[in-house]
């Protein structure tokens, strides 16, 4: 089965929720606005936005009669967390290539 810290990265593989997603880290934006940003209507926003938040990636507040979305730091981390098992790896081949290059006198 799945982390969320995959499913995450699933849930921004689609380029709506990603321009969605890409959208939040500065502030709270609401459905309507949201929308516009991705250029789909509010229902079709609000299907993207339930698939963000059940992995985490966003969170809803109501203010008023709106909803408003913001970036949630626990899928946040998921997917650091998933990503961050790949780290030691991509240094060491890093590593590795660029010894290959310096033997082989590339610059």
């Amino acid at each position: 089965m799945p982390t969320n810290g995959v499913r995450a990265l699933r849930a921004l593989a689609d380029p709506t929720r990603r321009a969605i997603f890409e959208a939040l880290p500065l502030a709270p934006l609401s459905v309507g606005e949201l929308a516009k940003i991705a250029g789909i209507s509010s229902s079709a926003a609000s299907q993207h936005l339930r698939v963000l938040r059940e992995v985490r990636l966003v969170m809803m507040r109501r203010s008023g009669t709106r909803r408003m979305y913001s970036l949630d730091p626990r899928g946040l981390g998921d997917a650091r967390d998933y990503l961050e098992q790949f780290w030691p790896s991509a240094l060491a081949a890093y590593s590795a290539a660029l010894s290959t290059a310096s033997e082989e006198g590339e610059p």
